[in-house]
């Protein structure tokens, strides 16, 4: 196998992110947010470079300064942007007898749910201003968001048909079509079709990264409801039952680890907000966990922890970026090595 799509634990150049600004959704909360982001990037930086773009970078790079943010490990790019879902518009990254390549998706918004004229226009801008230097940007004919999609590095993914096959995306395209293309696109051999799970507030048709997370040794990260009276109670009873199931591209089960539930978190006007665990960052030598001032934030951490040993575990406040709907795997994509020039 030489084509192949690289799992998230695997080594990074950097992530990706793009900058919160009063043009978007984020105005009502912008003064909430960009803490969060300052966080983030103070985080990242400690063991990998930040690319952040942003459509005016003056006033970002003082925010950044006032917060003594290291900018040599940060590149800013003055890109226009919708929003700040970086997950679901960047580059996908696969590796060709391991020199790397990145594929640039149709970003439609979540299914025409809100404006991504700009945002889908994001890796091309990037790659005419050399970000990623010399490395080729493939532009591919299918709408595919990054969050709805995960790989172990070894040729299977995990998705949800709740998504991936929503006439919102590619009506056009059956099951057996997309397996196709993600074979040979990504190098994928096995494909494993969650067909149950969900979470209130969620925009995106149940991308993967919010309910079941890939990691090394043959594990899955899940998220678990057991109490019978929550809405997601049966649809995340079915999926861990799906995930039982399911088996390795050599016929073995896999090992699953539950994330605990955190408590229902809702808007100011009584909406229920997707706050999950599972929306973790990898990066080198550490695993950057959504956190959201809940009693549950500790046991969330100390599950991943189990997953990915030999990585710190770091906590992050997220609760102000699920007043958009979104959290911390959402807003960042990873740039495998050789990406950067």
């Amino acid at each position: 196998m030489t084509l192949r799509l690289p799992a998230e634990w695997e080594p990074q150049d950097a992530v990706l992110l793009a900058w919160p600004h009063e043009e978007s959704d984020w105005l009502p909360c912008i003064e909430d947010v960009e803490p969060v982001f300052i966080n983030l990037i103070r985080e990242i930086i400690r063991f990998e470079k930040v690319i952040l773009v942003a459509p005016e970078i003056k006033d970002v790079r003082c925010k950044l300064l006032a917060a003594k943010i290291c900018l040599e490990r940060v590149h800013l790019y003055q890109i226009p942007t919708n929003d700040t879902w970086t997950r679901d518009f960047g580059p996908i990254t696969v590796v060709d007898d391991d020199r790397p390549q990145l594929l640039d998706f149709t970003f439609n918004g979540w299914g025409l749910k809100f404006s991504a004229d700009l945002d889908n226009q994001v890796s091309r801008r990037l790659h005419q201003a050399k970000a990623f230097g010399e490395i080729p940007l493939t532009i591919c004919g299918m709408t595919l968001e990054g969050g709805s999609i995960e790989s172990d590095g070894r040729g299977t993914l995990l998705t949800t048909s709740e998504c991936l096959l929503n006439a919102n995306r590619n009506p056009h395209m059956t099951r057996e079509h997309i397996e196709e293309i993600f074979g040979r696109l990504l190098g994928i051999q096995k494909v494993l079709w969650l067909e149950n799970g969900f979470l209130a507030g969620d925009d995106t048709d149940s991308h993967i990264d919010t309910l079941a997370r890939l990691c090394p040794n043959d594990t899955i990260l899940y998220v678990r409801c057991d109490n019978p009276e929550d809405e997601h109670y049966h649809a995340l009873q079915a999926m861990a039952g799906e995930l039982r199931a399911f088996r390795t591209i050599e016929g073995r089960p896999f090992r699953l680890i539950s994330l605990p539930w955190p408590q229902a978190c809702y808007d100011e006007d009584g909406h229920r907000l997707p706050a999950t665990y599972a929306n973790f960052l990898v990066i080198n030598q550490a695993v950057l966990v959504p956190t959201y001032n809940d009693p549950q934030d500790a046991h969330a951490l100390s599950a991943i922890g189990q997953a990915f040993p030999g990585h710190a575990v770091i906590g992050v406040n997220c609760r102000p970026l699920i007043l958009q709907h979104g959290s911390l795997h959402c807003v960042t994509m990873q740039l495998p090595k050789g990406v950067l020039p």
